[in-house]
């Protein structure tokens, strides 16, 4: 018959063709018989568990005591080939991504206030908080957690913004301004050291032309960004291993979601009192002991590609173990901001001395010849 399906082809198998017409469907499919079929659709729609392997994470490689130490006194603002120690210690910097600076200048007092004030931040009411919540359209604020209730820390992004500073004063009038103040004096002193650790770092590099002349255009997102952190206590009591490493995995994610919204060129870290820190990398994780009166800085994602991998980025994170109380600790991450257009008018509408000194022989000239025809 025409339109019998085994007319046509001859298909050993015990398998019926659909029909060439659509029919009502029964209550059982149509492949309900034929089990191996049955079984690659079941595997093949059924979505798989996607369970991150532990070599993913990175895996800790030691606890090392002491990280570079560089002495900002002895560093001069021009950098010397002379001085072949600090560069010596400058090679060890740039292979483990992270180092301690001592005699940095900055009071303690300042860092002791700092501290205090960015603490006041978060005894803010929650509803007053979520008035001032980070979102896709702004980078700044309290930024919210969606996870376990029980969140090992706060944060808050503090930046020079217009909108933040007017946010900020309306639901908190009498704080904001002492400790915006605070924040800015710290951060121009943070900007300070920042230059002339640059010019260090790029002394003598392949890619330093393009730090000099090309950093405008390499610096879109120029502008430096603060995040503090409250870090709650864990009552002295020692987690247990598999919570303590699911959430520092979490925190570690967040620090990789925060360092590519925020390219930068170094991080300085203010983390008194932690008894660890940890640096991470794509090779691994390692801690150390900091001291007390030293600022930890490590390498940003913008340095690494100005130096064409010479320096390696990573991201650190203080740990505060046995604390009774809750612990607060910022990140200074710092990119130098492009050129601001009034800075070229101005330099455009200088008159130099020597134009200055023709001009004034131009006014005598004129005078005299002037007073020489009339009289």
């Amino acid at each position: 018959m025409a339109n019998s399906p085994h007319s046509s082809y001859n298909i050993p198998l015990d398998f019926r063709a659909p029909p060439p017409s659509p029919v009502a469907s029964g209550r059982r499919s149509s492949v309900a018989n034929d089990e191996i079929l049955t079984e690659f659709l079941h595997r093949s729609l059924r979505v798989p568990d996607l369970v991150l392997p532990n070599r993913v994470f990175p895996r800790q490689n030691s606890k090392i005591q002491n990280l570079p130490k560089l002495d900002f006194e002895k560093l001069n603002p021009n950098p010397n080939p002379n001085h072949a120690i600090n560069f010596e210690v400058i090679d060890v910097i740039a292979q483990t991504g992270c180092f301690e600076l001592v005699n940095h200048g900055i009071s303690g007092e300042l860092l002791a206030s700092v501290v205090k004030s960015g603490g006041g931040v978060f005894e803010l009411s929650p509803e007053k908080k979520k008035v001032v919540s980070r979102s896709n359209e702004r980078s700044y604020g309290f930024v919210e957690f969606h996870g376990d209730e029980k969140e090992s820390s706060e944060e808050f992004v503090w930046c020079r913004d217009d909108s933040l500073r007017s946010e900020m004063e309306e639901i908190w009038p009498n704080q904001y301004s002492n400790f915006s103040e605070i924040m800015e004096t710290l951060m121009c002193e943070i900007e300070n050291i920042s230059e002339i650790l640059l010019k260090w770092f790029m002394n003598g590099s392949t890619s330093k032309r393009r730090f000099d002349e090309d950093g405008t255009r390499e610096r879109e997102n120029g502008g430096s960004v603060c995040y503090i952190y409250k870090h709650c206590p864990d009552g002295g009591i020692v987690p247990d291993d598999d919570k303590c490493m699911d959430s520092l995995r979490y925190d570690v994610i967040r620090m990789l979601i925060r360092g590519s919204e925020h390219p930068h060129t170094l991080c300085f870290h203010v983390c008194d009192g932690s008894s660890e820190f940890h640096v991470y990398s794509k090779k691994g994780w390692v801690s150390f002991s900091p001291d007390n009166d030293a600022l930890i800085i490590t390498i940003g994602d913008q340095l690494q590609t100005w130096s064409e991998g010479k320096y390696k980025h990573v991201i650190g994170r203080p740990i505060f173990k046995g604390k009774q109380e809750d612990c607060v600790s910022l990140a200074f991450l710092y990119n130098p901001p492009p050129p601001t257009p009034t800075s070229k008018g101005q330099k455009d509408k200088t008159i130099s001395l020597g134009h200055q000194i023709l001009l004034v022989l131009i006014l005598v000239f004129l005078y005299n010849l002037y007073s020489y025809i009339f009289t």
